[in-house]
């Protein structure tokens, strides 16, 4: 049978097609746990992650810089014991939906970085692929976790030892990226011996080790080392002696140099400069002509040393890290003593969070984690500038993540990344919890509004189901909000009647349109004029999406009896 039908390349699993009615919930700001300044825009916010993802949505859409999440492994780790099949399958139903309000959330230019490990890595690669499209993929950085030690080298006769994570990195929209920051690593030999070749700033040239002879202190010290002055032994010495180093890297890194090739071509007037001058500076680039006629250029060493990323950080002689990112396991000997929280296996050092939001982020940027857990990216996006996002949902958002944000706005956090940083205090967060469902049940099986719905609550929450931007004006009580110029809504507790539509018309300007949202109405208010309408709450919503539900750890969904045979 011939099917011409479009086929795409996908993950497939049960349950993948189910969709959610997210309601749209409203944050409520809590004045006694927000802290520090008050007109910060850091949210630290406590409740379901998918909800409060759907309540960022109207304000926070193309707005969020960098994502960094590190989502639960798998299912099975919280104690749900299900078949393997299964296990996945609630695992990605917990994760995709999340990932889909990600992706709305991220600006054009942004990126998101998910930490992963084995059991679930080759299952969201595919779905990341799918959701953010595979030509956005950057990269799977590998992160050294672990050692085999204690425990972990019991288990050397099973298996490999698990010592490693994953991070996925997508772009939103790889066309529109931009340059990614380069992280350093130190190199095993501080010296590269290729580099031999002298220039001072008159560009008089000389070998680096006559130079080096020539200084007396620097003779008397290799003869204290009893090393021979050659070009093999300068890395020796230098990993010897902090003052030899320092001169090396910070004093003369400048003046020592290794021949390359130059590959771009000279005007004939620039090559007949060689007639009378050995060396030429052309814009900071050192030339020189071979025997044989050829133009090479003069590289400094000072284009090798940086300030490097590594756990020990040092200025010298180092190389891009690349997609291996080593000794993460060496923060993990410290971890409790971060932020003075403790988790258990899932927490994160801050020099990882660190060097994720430097490869791409600068300061003031907007930075966003939606599994908050011990609040380690709120604290270092903090201390670096950065504005931020986080959500969690269990009692460690109390316990953990407002004791320690507090500390890092007074300053007396000075774990992790602080004195890296010298990270001295300052700015504040707000507090959000989510507002609890709109309607709910009454004893006859009725939609109700909740009672907890005082009515701005109530205005502001219609406003955003209905796509309203909820902004009150100062003097005109009915123009609650509005989606355009001219489009507002007004929501009321009240019963609305003719003479009261009335009286709002009459008020109204050419061209404005307005929605009322109301508990009850008279019959005639419905079609009374063509540039109001009036609708009856809470039918107005029923069926639009899920209420009365505050959970969506695990989305679970039907699963087939055993023994029943897929179609």
């Amino acid at each position: 049978m011939n099917n011409n039908k479009k086929q795409k390349l996908e993950l497939t699993w049960i349950g993948k097609d189910e969709q959610i009615k997210l309601e749209p919930r409203i944050l409520i700001e809590d004045p006694e746990k927000s802290y520090g300044e008050k007109n910060s825009e850091n949210m630290l916010i406590y409740g379901d992650n998918l909800l409060a993802l759907k309540a960022l949505e109207q304000d926070f859409t193309g707005k969020i810089k960098c994502i960094y999440i590190d989502p639960p492994y798998n299912i099975n780790a919280a104690g749900v014991p299900y078949e393997d099949n299964v296990e996945h399958s609630l695992w990605l139903s917990l994760i995709k939906p999340r990932l889909q309000l990600l992706k709305n959330l991220l600006s054009d230019d942004g990126i998101i970085f998910i930490q992963i490990d084995d059991g679930e890595q080759a299952y969201l690669k595919i779905l990341c692929d799918e959701i953010f499209g595979r030509c956005n993929f950057v990269s799977m950085i590998v992160v050294e976790s672990g050692e085999v030690f204690g425990t972990k080298a019991a288990h050397l006769d099973k298996t490999f030892v698990k010592v490693k994570d994953y991070i996925l990195v997508y772009f939103k929209d790889g066309t529109k990226r931009m340059k990614l920051k380069t992280l350093w690593t130190s190199t095993p030999e501080v010296f590269d011996s290729h580099y031999s070749v002298y220039i001072s700033k008159n560009l008089e040239k000389t070998t680096l080790l006559e130079y080096l002879k020539n200084i007396d202190w620097v003779s008397k010290l290799f003869v204290q080392y009893g090393i021979k002055l050659k070009m093999d032994n300068i890395s020796k010495v230098m990993k010897l002696d902090n003052k030899f180093r320092d001169f090396i890297n910070l004093d003369i890194a400048n003046n020592i140099f290794q021949d390359q090739p130059f590959s771009r071509q000279l005007d004939k007037d620039i090559l007949k400069k060689f007639e009378t001058q050995e060396i030429i500076d052309l814009d900071g680039i050192y030339l020189f002509q071979t025997k044989s006629g050829s133009v090479r250029y003069y590289h400094p060493f000072s284009a090798a040393i940086h300030k490097t990323d590594d756990y020990e950080s040092i200025v010298g002689r180092s190389t891009a890290r690349g997609d291996l990112w080593k000794n993460y396991h060496i923060d993990m000997r410290n971890i409790d003593n971060e932020g003075g929280v403790k988790l258990k296996n899932s927490k994160k050092p801050e020099r990882l969070i660190k060097d994720i939001l430097s490869s791409y982020t600068n300061k003031g940027d907007l930075v966003l984690d939606s599994f908050l857990g011990s609040g380690t990216t709120a604290a270092v996006a903090h201390k670096m500038g950065r504005r931020w996002i986080g959500v969690e949902l269990e009692e460690h958002c109390y316990t953990h993540c407002i004791p320690r944000l507090k500390k890092v706005c007074d300053g007396t956090d000075q774990s992790g990344i602080s004195k890296t940083i010298d990270w001295k205090g300052g700015g504040g967060f707000k507090f959000y919890t989510l507002a609890p469902s709109l309607l709910k049940k009454d004893n006859y099986d009725n939609w109700v509004i909740d009672e907890e719905y005082n009515a701005d609550m109530l205005a502001a929450t219609m406003a955003k189901h209905e796509g309203f931007k909820y902004q009150p004006d100062e003097h005109i009580y009915w123009k609650q909000g509005q989606s355009t110029e001219k489009d507002f809504i007004f929501t009321t507790t009240q019963f609305v009647t003719v003479e009261f539509l009335d009286k709002i018309n009459e008020e109204m300007k050419d061209g404005e349109s307005l929605l009322i949202c109301a508990k009850s109405f008279q019959k005639a208010c419905g079609d009374k004029y063509s540039q109001i309408t009036v609708k009856k709450i809470p039918q107005m919503l029923l069926g639009r999406c899920e209420f009365g539900k505050e959970d969506y750890k695990l989305n679970i969904i039907d699963l087939p009896e055993e023994g029943e045979e897929d179609e």
